[in-house]
């Protein structure tokens, strides 16, 4: 209480509390709502959803506008000044001119001036909703310009219009940059120009092969008649060739090639026939056309022809640059090729094989077809390269062609595979090359399953007891037969792939016969397989293009990539035992001694002498050389025998005549190299510590078949062939299994009968050699001339159903 001073009456006192704060009731239905909570932290700094969508309609908004500024902008160049192809230039290692191409056949037509079968043919293969849709597939454009920015190579999905646009306009280059000029241009073209222009246009600039630009050219060129008159299963092959030129031109594409070739044809008669251009009656009724043979091109005469072809595969097929856009022209192309090496290798063809042919008074010999290929082993650079006769008059490159088995030389394959793996004999001994096998012909290979495999070996001639390098030396089928057995067919096949072999080279299967050379690799993937041994197992893939370049800018090439396919010590063994099949008199590569260096090969021929190799090197350069008995009229595979005038055919004869010819002038002047040695020193056994004749051939098998010990044989074997020969079988042989026998430590090693010592040794060796001695009674030079007679050891032909000796 407090008293008031002037009535002095008592008031209560006031006290000043605090206010209490009362928090705010929560409004009634349909009343304010309450205010969200500021952000705080980090959540301050995203946008809101009104602030995102505000962004993204702006953002869209823009894009649309620049977009459409860009269309409205863009100037559609001059179509007949970027379309003017200009020359390319092919050039030697040295720089010299091998050739210049680019000579341009194009005759534009319009619409109604082409069939409109052709018409449809071009869009089921390309764009069948052409009439349907825009300028651009935004699907397919997606799709390409993420896959470019991958690295993943060109790929599909493009318009007519867009295609239209980069013929026209526009080079063949894989980028982001060209696809969005192409996008701009498309949409620009296809706002002005109709769709029956814009197919006119595209079917006047397309890139068909053979030099034609445009339908009407491609017309003349393939069928020999104008567009207009252009059948179904004509138009839907030329719609074929706008896939891939080179490779579907059936009249000189590979056999895998051709038959791509027949699987679009195919593929565009069916897309006719689900639009409705073409009845189901027409479609059963269409026969794959006759397609005329190309026109000589005087720039791509003789050898010519055949390195242009194969640079040119090598750089489409690694997308370097696509066909269409090389032909236009305007590159700079420096081969590997040597110069010298290349006229050399031309010589040598035509002095040891085409300058003692006469096919006008021997038709056989039109049969024969030369291919040769020289290789760096330590690069893969391909030095020499030879195709044919002339290539304006056999187009077929037989360097590259993969239609002919290639025998025997298929064994150093095997001998790697053996050794890579440790492979066991059936009693479980490791092998080596003293390892002894039975040569008895027709014996059956042990170890498999189904119904045994019993190649013959050449003339049925049986061997009795010998070792591993024997075999090779002679080239014996049966010893080789159950040497694949005991190291495993699918290791055999293996082997073969990674030495550089295509894993889908024809043939190329693991069955019984693969070590005889079933398979029909070419004769440049078998220059890069012993390429592959010649440098100590390090594969690199054989290549012909050094560098590229447009008007001063280089063109990317792809890095020359070296694996160790196999061990440097086994790769060093068996080169140390294919030098037994040429230093050994006996041997059936005896002919390449007179190289005067260290060398190391095999020789192989094929069921019914097809073909006839020698593939050998070395330590500096590997030559693969093979000759093809070829129906001249009708293409198909015929027997050598008989060519130059003699019976029978091997590898050892005209194939190790021009290589040796070829070699001596490749490696004129160079220092003579030695091989490396393998662990084991080197001991090629069986070419050494031999009687200097041999003994008189058996007629019938030997004793001691089938012997799975390692005791010595107590005979000799019998006459091994001497002039690169052997026997061999076909892929399609079942299965058997290995078998190892007693050996002989003493094979002949004679040679042709005509150069044969006139006295045997008068005692056998009975043990082992350290070396192989150099033969005082071998020969010392080869032929100057091809033989007249067939040498008195054998002939390496084929007395199976396949790939045989050599």
């Amino acid at each position: 209480m407090s008293e008031n001073a002037q009535s002095g009456r008592r008031t209560p006192s006031i006290g000043l509390r605090p206010v209490k704060r009362f928090k705010r009731a929560a409004p009634a239905t349909g009343g304010r709502k309450p205010r969200r909570p500021k952000r705080t932290g980090w959540r301050r700094l995203l946008p809101t959803w009104r602030m995102s969508l505000l962004g993204l309609a702006t953002a869209l908004l823009l894009g649309v506008g620049l977009f459409a500024l860009g269309v409205a902008l863009v100037k559609v160049p001059d179509a007949h000044a970027a379309a003017t192809a200009q020359s390319n230039t092919w050039l030697y290692a040295d720089g010299s001119v091998i050739t210049r191409t680019g000579q341009t056949n194009r005759q534009n037509v319009s619409l109604d001036k082409v069939s409109p079968a052709a018409q449809h043919a071009a869009l089921a293969a390309e764009d069948r909703n052409f009439y349907h849709e825009g300028a651009v597939n935004v699907q397919g454009l997606l799709r390409a310009a993420v896959n470019t920015a991958k690295g993943a190579g060109t790929q599909g999905g493009s318009t007519i219009t867009q295609q239209y646009v980069k013929n026209t306009y526009l080079n063949q280059k894989q980028s982001v940059t060209r696809k969005v000029k192409e996008l701009f241009i498309a949409i620009k073209v296809d706002a002005t120009e109709s769709k029956d222009d814009v197919l006119s246009g595209y079917l006047n600039t397309s890139y068909y092969g053979r030099g034609a630009y445009g339908i009407q050219a491609a017309a003349q060129a393939y069928f020999g008649v104008d567009a207009s008159a252009l059948n179904p299963a004509q138009g839907a092959y030329l719609a074929t060739l706008l896939n891939a030129p080179s490779a579907y031109d059936v009249a000189t594409a590979t056999p895998a090639g051709k038959q791509n070739a027949v699987n679009r044809w195919n593929y565009v008669l069916d897309g006719m026939v689900k639009e409705g251009w073409l009845s189901a009656e027409e479609r059963s009724a269409a026969a794959f056309p006759d397609v005329k043979d190309p026109q000589p091109n005087p720039g791509l005469s003789g050898q010519t022809g055949y390195l242009v072809n194969e640079a040119t595969r090598y750089l489409t097929s690694n997308q370097i640059i696509s066909e269409t856009e090389l032909a236009k022209g305007g590159y700079t192309i420096k081969l590997s090729i040597d110069q010298s090496r290349q006229q050399a290798l031309q010589d040598s063809v035509q002095a040891q094989l085409h300058d003692t042919l006469n096919p006008d008074k021997r038709k056989k010999d039109a049969a024969a077809q030369a291919g040769a290929v020289s290789v760096d082993p330590k690069t893969g650079a391909v030095v020499a390269l030879y195709g044919g006769v002339d290539y304006v008059k056999h187009y077929v490159d037989n360097a590259t062609r993969r239609d002919y088995q290639a025998g025997s030389t298929f064994k150093a394959i095997a001998l790697a595979a053996a050794f890579e793996n440790e492979a066991k004999t059936q009693d479980g001994r490791t092998v080596t090359p003293s390892t002894v096998y039975d040569g008895t012909s027709g014996r059956k290979v042990r170890g498999g399953k189904g119904t045994p495999y019993a190649p013959p070996n050449e003339g049925d001639k049986s061997y009795g007891q010998i070792s591993l390098q024997q075999a090779t030396d002679w080239s014996v089928n049966s010893a080789f037969a159950q040497l694949a057995q005991d190291t495993g067919l699918q290791k055999v096949k293996d082997t073969g792939i990674a030495l550089g072999l295509p894993g889908g080279t024809p043939g190329l299967d693991p069955v019984p016969s693969i070590p005889l050379g079933a398979a029909t690799p070419s004769v440049l993937d078998m220059a890069g397989v012993y390429a592959t041994l010649d440098n100590g197992g390090k594969q690199i893939t054989p290549w012909l293009v050094q560098s590229v370049d447009r008007e001063g800018e280089a063109v990317p090439l792809p890095a020359h990539k070296t694996t160790q396919a196999i061990s440097a010590d086994t790769a060093n063994q068996v080169t140390s035992m294919l030098q037994g099949v040429v230093s050994d008199p006996g041997g059936t590569g005896w002919r390449a001694k007179a190289l005067g260096r260290p060398v190391a090969g095999k020789t192989g021929t094929t069921d019914d002498q097809k073909s006839v190799w020698f593939v050998g090197y070395t330590p500096e350069l590997v030559t693969s050389v093979a000759l093809f008995g070829q129906d001249p009229g009708n293409g198909a595979q015929v027997s050598l025998s008989g060519v130059g005038g003699i019976d029978g055919a091997a590898g050892g004869q005209f194939p190790a005549q021009i290589w040796t010819s070829y070699m001596k002038a490749a490696l004129k002047g160079q220092p003579v190299s030695t091989f490396q040695t393998p662990a084991d020193g080197g001991d090629s056994s069986g070419a050494t510590d031999l009687p200097t004749a041999p003994s008189t051939p058996s007629t019938t098998p030997s004793a001691g078949t089938g012997s799975n010990g390692g005791s010595t044989s107590s005979t000799a074997p019998t006459t091994p062939p001497n002039d690169g020969t052997g026997a061999g079988s076909g892929p399609s042989t079942p299965a058997g299994g290995p078998n190892s026998g007693g050996g002989v430590t003493s094979p002949p090693t004679a040679p042709p009968a005509t150069q044969q010592p006139t006295t045997p040794p008068t005692t056998r060796p009975t043990g082992r050699p350290t070396g192989r001695p150099t033969p005082t009674t071998g020969p010392t030079t080869a032929p100057t001339t091809q033989p007249t007679t067939q040498p008195t050891g054998g002939s390496d032909a084929l007395t199976g159903a396949g790939a045989n000796a050599g």
